[in-house]
């Protein structure tokens, strides 16, 4: 990147059993140069003693402030320490570890609201794990937004939007069963998404005049209602109410012919129903660069587009490459934000009191 944020990105923890850890550190020695600055919010110990166990030279700094961690970042990976409950054993998570782990979170997301931190780039969680240590979310990203809320933020309206360079697909339902999904979904929420996509698009993606595709629920879009009337009661209007308001948006089209390459052609972003009709195509085109950016919230989120995968933790067969991206890309929102407060700043200079 030939542009750095002006402050460090926050990292968090995430679960330490998992593969967290090993991209982070394999991240800083494969792409460290090339990276922009960042601190992890863990603890120095586990990560010293997992550096040794993967045989990679990490050497790590504990740092007591952000503002530690620009300076630091190439020559040491900066820590702000976070002490866990019990010893961190790979691949064998431990609920008594999960309070530091949203602690992590917690810590991360006050930095950067408060100034200190550009964004917020979280490691994987165990979602089964953090409800056994008393976390009653269904994930990072309504937790991010209760800490928002918290925060001072009340209209907070977080929408989870994959992105990897061939394809950005956003989950209008999200972590519910497929049952719950289709129950839930209702034409407001998709409205809703739609507006902070084209939004977003506009404001850290460089598409001033972005094109949503919005994908059918049922087989070749419900047959006109032969095969559910979804696609005429609830996602036909949506679209409808999207277009009255000058979004660039059709559909509903059926989901099994919006993502190869000749339909990505057509459309910024698609609006797909439920979870995995979202996930399966970006994970399928690119799993390794897939990114999850949180959009709606009063700061810069993402995240990489994989789990914990406890099978190959401490292994040092992980692959950093989606931790990697999610770094660049919160970089280039927050690049792209900052510009645009200087050109507004600029213009009200400019503007005749």
């Amino acid at each position: 990147m030939s542009r750095m944020p002006k402050l460090p990105l926050a990292v968090t923890m995430g679960e330490p059993a998992g593969i967290g850890g090993d991209i982070l550190l394999k991240a800083w020695v494969e792409h460290g140069g090339a990276l922009p600055p960042f601190f992890v919010i863990d603890e120095p110990a586990r990560l010293i003693g997992l550096a040794r166990r993967l045989g990679l030279e990490v050497p790590v700094r504990e740092i007591t402030t952000p503002a530690e961690a620009r300076d630091t970042f190439h020559q040491a990976l900066p820590v702000l320490a976070q002490s866990l409950a019990t010893s961190v054993i790979p691949g064998s998570p431990d609920p008594r570890n999960a309070p530091a782990v949203i602690a992590s979170i917690d810590r991360a997301v006050a930095l950067t609201l408060g100034g200190e931190a550009a964004g917020v780039v979280t490691l994987p969680i165990s979602k089964h794990i953090l409800h056994q240590g008393g976390f009653t979310h269904p994930g990072h990203t309504e937790y991010l937004a209760e800490l928002a809320q918290k925060a001072g933020h009340p209209a907070v309206a977080p929408i989870m939007m994959l992105s990897c360079d061939a394809v950005k697909v956003i989950p209008v339902t999200v972590h519910l069963s497929l049952r719950d999904a289709i129950v839930s979904l209702t034409s407001e929420a998709i409205v809703t998404a739609g507006r902070q996509v084209a939004q977003s698009l506009r404001d850290f993606f460089a598409r001033p005049n972005p094109r949503l595709a919005v994908a059918a629920l049922n087989p070749h879009g419900g047959e006109n209602g032969d095969m559910g009337r979804e696609e005429i009661d609830i996602i036909a209007p949506a679209v409808a109410q999207l277009q009255a308001e000058g979004i660039d948006a059709f559909g509903p089209t059926p989901a099994d012919t919006l993502f190869h390459p000749e339909a990505r052609d057509g459309y910024d972003a698609c609006l797909c129903m439920y979870h995995d009709q979202a996930l399966i195509p970006i994970k399928t085109i690119d799993f390794h660069h897939g990114v999850n950016v949180t959009l709606g919230l009063p700061f810069i989120r993402t995240s990489p587009d994989h789990g914990t995968a406890f099978g190959i933790a401490g292994s040092g067969k992980a692959n950093p490459s989606s931790f990697v991206a999610a770094l660049r890309q919160a970089a280039e929102m927050v690049i792209r934000h900052e510009r645009a407060v200087l050109a507004a700043e600029r213009a009200a200079a400019h503007t005749p009191s």
